[in-house]
């Protein structure tokens, strides 16, 4: 009885353990398979243009909810079911001023079933990578300028004013774990496909 307690202990454990850090996982080894067989970033058509994020070299393509409270764990974490969450009073697409859009990387296997894994890949990102979000059927294009690892307590990030259009990308890192924060910097740019100097 007792080695059939402890094999469904441990049974249990590796299962854990395997919902914990599959997305991450397979987000990596996506990644991975990608650079190393160079294939071209393919350009993502946007799921949701009323409010989304598409990062064609991480393959990201997600809602972006609203004005979501970044205080109240409660109202977070269900907005972050449906996609990623834009902090309430941050700017908004078109709008000079800090746009703050955050994601879980889950610490524990219920948050990776049940809470999204979209940013596990941000610390990929390099400075001059291009950050597309759209907003009422319009996409404002942004570049990567800075990449920051930072503490938790650390909401300067959240707070900070801009008088020209920025954007704030945020999750926990490392992967999987919330020990530290990441945090991607961008600046507004024109349409990148756009050859027009006029």
């Amino acid at each position: 009885m007792k080695q059939i307690l402890g094999g469904l202990l441990v049974l249990f454990a590796v299962v854990v353990v395997v919902l914990t850090f599959f997305p991450i996982v397979k987000n990596e080894v996506s990644y991975q398979v990608k650079q190393i067989t160079n294939t071209p970033e393919k350009e993502l058509t946007p799921l949701y243009p009323d409010f989304g994020i598409v990062i064609n070299k991480l393959d990201i393509n997600a809602k972006v909810v609203k004005d979501v409270d970044p205080y109240q764990a409660s109202i977070y974490q269900k907005a972050l079911t449906q996609g990623v969450a834009h902090a309430k009073g941050t700017a908004l697409p078109g709008e000079d001023g800090n746009i703050f859009i955050f994601s879980h990387s889950s610490e524990n296997f219920y948050e990776a079933l049940h809470y999204n894994s979209i940013f596990y890949l941000l610390p990929k990102l390099e400075v001059g990578d291009i950050i597309t979000l759209y907003y009422q059927d319009k996409p404002f294009n942004y570049t990567v300028s800075e990449k920051k690892i930072v503490n938790p307590q650390d909401v300067s990030y959240l707070q900070k004013k801009s008088s020209t259009p920025q954007l704030t990308l945020m999750t926990c890192y490392p992967p999987g774990t919330d020990f530290k924060r990441y945090i991607i910097i961008a600046k507004n740019i024109t349409n990148p496909l756009d050859t027009n100097t006029n």
